[in-house]
């Protein structure tokens, strides 16, 4: 993808947060995108670990309704199993969903952020989406309403 260089830019262009520094390659551009992109799935895989956390916890909150209504049906004995080896046991080996979340964000989630941060400070001036912006730059069609270059705030 050819880059837009800070003083190629015209009045219709992006705005300076996203518009690559000067010298700054297009090879740089890409993988800076792709560490990116892999941020935003890393991102994506946090939701679905808080969706299990939510879940799980929603349904051992359910099993003291079944627990309650297996008892008040006549079936004690399976009523005390569901409790006793279902109602509140770990999900993996010592820990609750809170737990593996905690260790997701304090571990692997917080050294993929900081790395992608780390990158885009060093190698682009902490400029996010370089490639995204480049890319709506070649697609849009200047001029047509919609396809503006920033919102109207920015003064565009």
């Amino acid at each position: 993808m050819q880059g837009l260089m800070n003083d190629d830019r015209n009045a219709d262009g992006p705005d300076a947060a996203h518009t690559r520094p000067a010298g700054l390659g297009d090879k740089t551009v890409e993988a800076l995108g792709k560490l990116s992109e892999a941020l935003e799935t890393v991102e994506r895989a946090r939701g679905r670990l808080f969706d299990l956390h939510q879940l799980i916890g929603h349904a051992d909150l359910m099993l003291d309704d079944a627990v309650a209504l297996l008892r008040a049906a006549g079936h004690g004995r399976t009523a005390d199993r569901v409790r006793d080896e279902v109602v509140g046991r770990n999900v993996i080996a010592g820990r609750w969903t809170f737990q593996i979340v905690e260790d997701f964000e304090d571990g692997y989630y917080a050294a993929f952020r900081n790395v992608e941060r780390e990158a885009r400070e060093e190698l682009a001036g902490g400029r996010r989406h370089l490639y995204e912006a480049e890319m709506k730059e070649q697609r849009r069609t200047h001029g047509q309403t919609g396809h503006e270059a920033v919102p109207n705030e920015f003064g565009a």
